[in-house]
């Protein structure tokens, strides 16, 4: 068994959260399979490790399983959902803990261009005239606590209007559930109706205030920009690298995964919660 050193690494609380929502082995199944060479946990610890901080597969330490057995698993795992059903028991159990109800009605939507390394094709990045980025853009949706239900990356020419089209009949589809999304101006117009009409969701904007100069928090939308800063902790996450976007959507959701379990497995914390309105008194 491999000794736990690296920041990335999961608790023993940690892997007893997620060790569980792993699909079982192959050996374990009733077609049979070969028994897996290495353990889950180190896989896992592995795939924490790059999106942590950053590194190329092929350097990934000595310590680890060799780093096509871990994209491997990381691939598979990815097209057959199972990153998303993580990543959606864990935010249940977040709220659950919070004293919410397991599934969120009312979500936050946002984007997020981000430079593309030369790894990236020219079919899947783009030019984002107003943020000036060469690259792809992370649409991410979230609950009103800031937690991820969703994240798409598209070309970064993509206008949020054209992308929240396709990100909203995925909410829809996912979270039947879901009633009201709040936006910025980017989403409004003719996407409003649409959403109406065609999906059942009200599409709710929040404007900046005309007289505001600087730095200004907004109601709702503040929840979704802290959530993007959370993601972009991980440094994987400052550009993005991969060849297919459902790799890059993978890797931001197992961001979104660890978050998610440090904050069920760590003590309370005693320092008061900064609200959204002592942040405008600063501002």
């Amino acid at each position: 068994m491999r000794r736990r050193r690296y920041p990335s690494d999961t608790t023993n609380a940690e892997w007893t959260l997620i060790e569980p929502l792993l699909p079982p082995p192959a050996c374990e199944r009733p077609t049979g399979g070969r028994p897996e060479k290495h353990p889950r946990r180190e896989i896992v610890d592995a795939i924490r490790y790059v999106v942590d901080t950053g590194c190329k597969w092929r350097a990934l330490p000595v310590d680890f399983p060799p780093w096509r057995t871990v994209w491997g698993f990381m691939a598979r795992w990815a097209a057959t959902g199972i990153v998303g059903q993580i990543r959606d028991q864990l935010r249940r159990r977040v709220r659950l803990g919070m004293s919410r109800a397991p599934r969120a009605v009312a979500t936050v939507i946002d984007s997020q261009s981000i430079r593309a390394a030369e790894t990236v094709s020219r079919a899947t990045r783009g030019y984002d005239a107003a943020k000036k980025v060469n690259g792809r853009k992370r649409h991410l949706v979230v609950d009103t606590k800031g937690l991820p239900l969703l994240v798409m990356v598209t070309a970064a020419d993509m206008t949020d209007r054209d992308a929240a089209k396709e990100v909203l009949f995925r909410l829809r589809l996912m979270h039947p559930e879901i009633t009201t999304v709040w936006a910025d101006t980017a989403y409004a117009g003719t996407l409003v109706t649409w959403a109406k009409t065609f999906l059942g969701l009200t599409i709710k904007t929040v404007s900046r205030p005309r007289d505001a100069s600087g730095f200004v928090v907004l109601p709702r939308r503040w929840v979704v920009e802290r959530s993007l800063a959370w993601l972009m902790h991980a440094r994987r996450h400052a550009r993005d690298y991969e060849r297919l976007v459902q790799h890059s959507e993978t890797l931001i959701t197992w961001a979104a995964i660890t978050l998610m379990a440090r904050r069920l497995t760590r003590r309370r914390s005693t320092r008061p919660t900064v609200i959204p309105s002592q942040l405008t008194q600063a501002a």
